[in-house]
């Protein structure tokens, strides 16, 4: 694959890798200078990866750099509020509010959990997958999973079921 090859790796999986870029940053902006800079590191590269999995390349390549990113950025105090009560299974904002929680909480979430946590569930890459992209052990990404699920479970327990049962019910 050619230069050509490039642009419509872009054109194809350009969504996918924005959302991927989104979920890690929680910034629109953000995912997109995300994005646009892994896609700069991976231009000339691409004659060595069109080949292989250049898909799993780039999501790698966005994680680290988010890492890299995140390890710079001046994490001083941050101002919070009171997270807002549940809201009523008929109001029309309720899954709007209820994805805005979960976002907020991910990217609470410790670097290496969020990684983790977007790359299995929001993206659907297996233990295997996930652990090749991270460049870690499988046990890794499953005790990384288990402690980041547990700790979404303690942040959100009313916000993820909408019947206002309990959610480990």
């Amino acid at each position: 694959m050619g230069e050509g090859g490039f642009e419509q790796f872009v054109a194809a999986r350009g969504q996918r890798l924005l959302r991927v870029a989104w979920l890690l940053t929680g910034d629109a902006h953000l995912a997109e200078d995300l994005l646009q800079t892994v896609l700069a590191k991976v231009w000339p590269k691409w004659q060595r990866i069109a080949d292989e999995n250049p898909e799993a390349y780039v999501r790698r390549a966005l994680v680290h750099t988010h890492a890299s990113w995140w390890r710079r950025r001046w994490r001083g105090e941050v101002p919070h509020g009171d997270l807002p009560d549940r809201a009523l299974p008929q109001d029309a904002y309720a899954g709007v509010d209820l994805e805005q929680a979960l976002a907020a909480a991910v990217r609470a979430l410790p670097l290496r959990q969020r990684a983790v946590v977007v790359l299995r569930y929001f993206e659907d890459l297996s233990v295997t997958e996930t652990a090749e992209a991270l460049g870690c052990s499988e046990g890794t990404v499953k005790s990384q999973a288990a402690k980041a699920l547990r700790t979404l479970r303690g942040r959100l327990p009313s916000a993820v079921t909408t019947d206002g049962g309990d959610p480990r019910d």
